[in-house]
């Protein structure tokens, strides 16, 4: 049976290139890198070249790179770290209603903890407005949290001048730039964030890597503790191999982004013509402009997204309902609810992310077999079969 991956939202499989930077770090060169005999000294060069190859692609220093377990890890410790300084404890807090669960998630925890949080309504492309932030700073905020990206629809918020808002007041800025890095062009000191979180297998490198990027001057407060690790900020053996290769697929997929970038977004732009041309009753989610290059979010009406994903699966074609990280759930999406969209279009979302390895036969595959999915599940739906019957057009 032909196979086909899209879904490299949720992950990408591990370039060759980088894998073979990674393999002598498992076994050949094996020393803890905070050990301090020969073989220790082996680890700490790696990790030091890879935090520096790093910042020196991202235009930061060195010093503002601190290796995580990935994205999630960094995005609790951005957010958690800073509400552990506020002297109030309990004081005011900012993000979207569209983050991911990792902000979302640690956000709650602190409410939870007596802290108030305002989450930003989004318009119905899931952008955040500027004058909206304004409005919701009160005297007693000191954190602001905006992903750059977002992980189901790809719509690209306007991070700068959300940054620049909670700058003219004193606060920190966070970003989740997960979806981002590796994909778009990401100027972290034009952007003027204060934080920045990012993880590797979302451009082609080793899951269970990531880093948080932390400007000079900024402290937030440990959220792993048992170690000097990370200039004693994060505590935990440095995952040596694992630093060298996102440091590999970071320099790769930098050095190749705009002819990626529009590979992808070719592809993706032609199966969304042929989608919207081909199956009726659908609802293409998100901002057509301000989006990531290899992000589409459909809404079919009539049928549930995790049948769609079954079927498709079954002939061989990966792709989500939503996000990864949450699609075990039958909750509609929080992301597409929040644009407005109705609770019965929410509940018949799927996406697809196209990466580099992607072609136009696989297009072409994924719109036929996508095509007889949709049709044979909405034969099955009565409401569809009354809409057909009394020939109201398009129902969406």
């Amino acid at each position: 049976m032909r196979r086909i991956y899209l879904d490299h939202a949720a992950t990408t499989p591990v370039d060759k290139a980088v894998l073979a930077d990674m393999l002598p770090y498992f076994s050949d060169i094996a020393g803890n890198a905070n050990s301090l005999h020969s073989f220790g000294r082996e680890g700490a060069y790696a990790v030091d070249t890879a935090r520096r190859q790093i910042a020196a692609d991202l235009g930061v220093k060195p010093t503002e790179i601190y290796f995580t377990s990935g994205g999630t890890e960094a995005d609790n410790w951005a957010v958690k770290g800073i509400a552990a300084l506020d002297k109030n404890r309990g004081g005011h807090l900012i993000t979207s209603k569209i983050e991911h669960h990792a902000v979302l998630c640690a956000f709650e925890q602190l409410e939870k903890q007596g802290y108030a949080v305002t989450y930003l309504d989004v318009d119905g492309e899931g952008l955040v407005s500027p004058e909206a932030l304004e409005r919701e700073i009160r005297p007693d905020t000191f954190l602001v949290s905006v992903m750059l990206a977002n992980n189901e629809i790809g719509t690209i918020q306007p991070i700068r001048e959300l940054c620049e808002i909670a700058h003219r007041r004193k606060l920190i800025f966070h970003t989740d730039a997960v979806q981002a890095i590796g994909s778009i062009p990401v100027n972290i000191t034009a952007l003027g964030v204060d934080m920045l979180s990012f993880s590797a297998h979302k451009f082609y490198g080793p899951k269970g890597i990531g880093v948080l990027y932390i400007k000079s001057g900024i402290r937030p407060d440990k959220l792993i503790a048992g170690g000097h690790q990370e200039r004693s900020r994060r505590g935990g053996t440095t995952n040596v191999p694992s630093v060298v290769g996102l440091a590999a697929a970071l320099r790769l997929a930098l050095e190749n982004l705009d002819e990626n970038a529009e590979a992808i977004r070719a592809l993706r732009d032609s199966f969304v013509k042929r989608v919207e041309d081909t199956i009726p009753h659908v609802v293409y989610n998100g901002s057509r402009d301000k989006r990531l290059p290899g992000n589409a979010s459909f809404s079919f009406a009539f049928i549930e997204g995790e049948s769609l994903l079954l079927n498709l699966d079954l002939n061989g074609i990966a792709c989500s309902s939503g996000s990864a990280c949450s699609s075990a759930s039958l909750e509609p999406s929080h992301v597409l609810l929040a644009t407005g969209l109705p609770i019965e279009l929410a509940h018949g979302s799927i996406r697809f992310s196209f990466g580099k390895s992607n072609t136009s036969d696989d297009v072409a595959y994924t719109v036929e077999k996508l095509t007889e999915a949709v049709k044979k599940l909405r034969e099955m739906s009565p409401l569809f079969a009354v809409i057909e019957h009394k020939g109201e057009g398009e129902y969406v």
